[in-house]
């Protein structure tokens, strides 16, 4: 594979200095969406691969099955990263990799992938921080009824335990889950990602399960030595009403249970936030004795995925962008203040552990001209979101590193390969990687950091 690397662009070093010296940058990226080879070394179906099945449930009709072939790339991509002066990456666990029912045995060759993986960046002195659940459930514990049966909170525990038995001592921070509230609502209620459901019953239950199975995970983990830190990745955002009507702020204070409430509070205080229990009535998850004591397990960091803010509205217009205002590829709004905005209020309502915001980034419509890949709304959307963390730093707030999505351009779920998230681009058809301007500008960040 042929790295075509283009001259250094921009000066960052300026936004650098606003940050400690062991603060922690880094980049992302998720298994289905990279790693390909999903029939290769024994590896079992996840419910991605079987949603990915489905006609129309993807924009183009496209799977993971290649990817970014990361599964064979993997060294030549720790090099692209070294080469960028990274010094962190966040990377998930395939669960069907490593145990391809979801139960019974552990595969060798799947593990022996993240153990050659995790030393391969020890040895360029990047430090590891896996993910154990970022989306591909076992398409054999779907079978059994999913997140929807506790007894996949027992299995998950299981794996998790395993894991850190293999790779525990080797990893710089473990978290249990990527964003719980897109597994249930997503995946559940709106059924627009796997496994496809449309039950909010359903959701609300799976997400009270997987955050059992966090809490449960951390105990078992702790349990077996593992002494690297451990955490939770949520996806937050402000969530401001389109109006001063009474309306749009009952559903924006609404929305905020939902989203934020509904994790932050049984994860840090022990309960489900009382207004969102009786909006949901007869929907509200059944809670079994000793759960909420489960769920609230002392967390070693939080990591916070942060976007875009939300707009709440109740009336005809909910596209929750003002006129002229910038938005990415996705049709989100450019919105750096919101970052800062949330951290403050995060940190006056809640006792928080250490944070991390663990993805943050934009796709764009992106053009390979000529070896190079100019995209300077992407460096703008990110120093704009990296000066809004400083700020947050400024007022108090304890975040500790942050995370560029993505390090490379990738599958991105139900849009398929139509969104290029990546910092580097990547070619389909050849799997050969370009460096855009905006790796270029955090290469330049972080030798200024």
């Amino acid at each position: 594979m042929e790295l075509n690397v283009p001259d250094t662009h921009g000066d960052a070093r300026g936004l650098a200095k606003r940050f400690p010296a062991d603060f922690v940058w880094g980049v992302a990226t998720s298994a289905y969406q990279i790693e390909g080879a999903t029939r290769e070394d024994g590896r079992g179906d996840s419910i991605w691969d079987e949603f990915c099945r489905r006609p129309g449930a993807i924009r183009d009709a496209s799977s993971g099955d290649v990817a970014c072939d990361h599964y064979h790339l993997y060294e030549s991509d720790l090099d692209l990263i070294a080469s960028l002066g990274v010094r962190a990456y966040r990377f998930s666990i395939s669960w069907p990799r490593v145990q391809p029912l979801g139960e019974g045995a552990f595969s060798e060759s799947g593990f022996e992938f993240y153990s050659r993986l995790v030393d391969g960046l020890l040895r360029r002195g990047i430090a590891p921080h896996a993910t154990l659940y970022h989306w591909d459930l076992p398409q054999a514990l779907q079978s059994q009824g999913g997140w929807m049966n506790r007894a996949t909170i027992d299995r998950f525990t299981a794996y998790a335990t395993e894991v850190v038995r293999r790779l525990g001592g080797r990893l710089a921070s473990i978290a249990t889950h990527n964003e719980p509230w897109v597994v249930a609502i997503l995946g559940h209620e709106a059924g627009i990602f796997a496994p496809g459901g449309k039950d909010r019953r359903i959701a609300m239950q799976v997400s009270h399960h997987l955050l059992v199975s966090h809490g449960r995970a951390v105990q078992a983990m702790r349990a077996a030595g593992c002494r690297a830190p451990m955490g939770i990745v949520l996806n937050q955002s402000p969530i401001h009403p389109a109006t001063d009507s009474e309306t749009d702020h009952a559903k924006a204070r609404l929305d905020d249970g939902l989203i934020i409430r509904w994790y932050m509070d049984p994860l840090l205080t022990g309960s489900y936030p009382a207004d969102v229990i009786e909006h949901l009535g007869a929907d509200a998850p059944q809670i079994q004795d000793g759960d909420m004591d489960a769920v609230r397990q002392p967390l070693d960091f939080l990591g916070i995925n942060y976007y875009t803010r939300s707009v709440a509205a109740t009336g005809e217009s909910k596209d929750g962008c003002e006129p002229r205002r910038e938005v990415t590829d996705m049709g989100w709004e450019v919105f750096p203040a919101g970052l800062s905005e949330l951290l403050r209020r995060l940190h006056a309502d809640y006792d928080l552990p250490p944070v991390y915001i663990m993805e943050n980034g934009a796709a764009y419509k992106d053009a390979l001209i000529d070896g190079r890949v100019a995209d300077p709304d992407r460096i703008r959307y990110l120093s704009s979101h990296i000066a809004a963390l400083a700020d947050a730093l400024d007022t108090g707030v304890d975040v500790r590193g942050y995370f560029v999505w993505s390090l490379l351009d990738n599958f991105e779920w139900a849009d398929g390969y139509s969104k290029r998230f990546g910092i580097v681009h990547v070619d389909y058809a050849t799997q050969r990687r370009t460096v855009k301007d905006s790796a270029l500008w955090y290469r330049d960040f972080l030798i200024g950091s």
